[in-house]
């Protein structure tokens, strides 16, 4: 897989900011096919860092309902990066 497919985009939430702001943890949706090195290796590569850990969650996609039709979202992977000590921040959620 390559390294630019593994991130699909950053995710920017209460929960993510104050793990950003407290112990240097980034959260990120990556394809559901990358495994945490891939991952850990897609983000040191893109963003310049290094990272100390990586943690995956297999999130579920919620039940929808328009009318009477109901339909469901896709099944999606979560990541939470922590980097490594006495590393910068990514700038990309500092402008958040």
């Amino acid at each position: 897989m390559r390294v630019q497919e593994v991130i699909r985009r950053p995710l920017i939430t209460e929960k993510s900011t104050a793990l950003r702001d407290d112990r240097n943890i980034v959260a990120f949706e990556v394809d559901r096919r990358a495994n945490k090195i891939e991952i850990q290796r897609a983000v040191e590569i893109q963003f310049n860092v290094k990272v100390a850990e990586v943690r995956v969650a297999n999130m579920h996609g919620k039940t929808r309902r328009q009318g009477r039709t109901s339909g469901r979202q896709p099944d999606w992977k979560k990541a939470y990066v922590r980097l490594a000590a006495g590393e910068k921040s990514i700038e990309f959620f500092e402008g958040v």
